[in-house]
């Protein structure tokens, strides 16, 4: 028999087989069936039903831990970049594939429980910006000053373009004229 400390980490490591899964699942379809998620990650339902109870217990865990990863991604998108424009250029359009998953789990994400979730993530994010902006700014890419919310905001039309090869170009150049923007003057 397992001791606790061996049940622990197949719990943990349960847990995050199941978020990976279910991320890669609702971002082929979000009508993705708990039974098919529990399937695709080689455990049985009673499993998946342990750590995530409800349909709407697993898309907003499988949220938090998508935007958890992407915030802990800043230091690495910067150093893989030489120049920091091109590493907060990445990561606004990883985040925006992030929230048009979101968008795709639709009614889902309408309730309190949700809505508290996103609110629980806007700091880190906000935070996020923050540190990309001000390598951006020491490396003189952008203008001083620049309000990570105030960002946040503007590029938050990158989530609305269409999914596909058309919404991604689209996502692209608008976040191409965003940045312009945040030039020096």
């Amino acid at each position: 028999m397992p001791d606790a400390a061996q049940q622990r980490s197949d719990a943990l490591r349960n847990r995050e087989t199941i978020l990976q899964v279910a991320h890669d699942a609702f971002a082929e379809s979000a009508d993705a069936s708990l039974n098919s998620i529990a399937k695709r990650a080689g455990i049985g339902p009673g499993t998946l039903y342990r750590h995530f109870p409800t349909r709407e217990a697993l898309i907003l865990a499988v949220y938090r831990h998508d935007v958890a990863r992407l915030v802990d991604s800043v230091p690495g998108v910067l150093a893989a970049h030489a120049a920091p424009l091109d590493a907060l250029r990445e990561w606004f359009l990883t985040l925006a594939a992030y929230v048009r998953l979101k968008h795709g789990l639709g009614d889902a994400l309408q309730t309190a429980a949700a809505q508290e979730a996103i609110s629980e993530t806007y700091a880190p994010v906000t935070a996020a910006i923050g540190h990309l902006l001000d390598a951006c700014e020491r490396a003189g890419e952008v203008g001083p000053g620049l309000d990570p919310a105030d960002v946040l905001m503007l590029v938050s039309c990158l989530w609305r373009t269409p999914d596909g090869p058309d919404g991604f170009a689209r996502a692209a150049r608008l976040l191409d004229l965003a940045i312009e923007g945040f030039r020096p003057r």
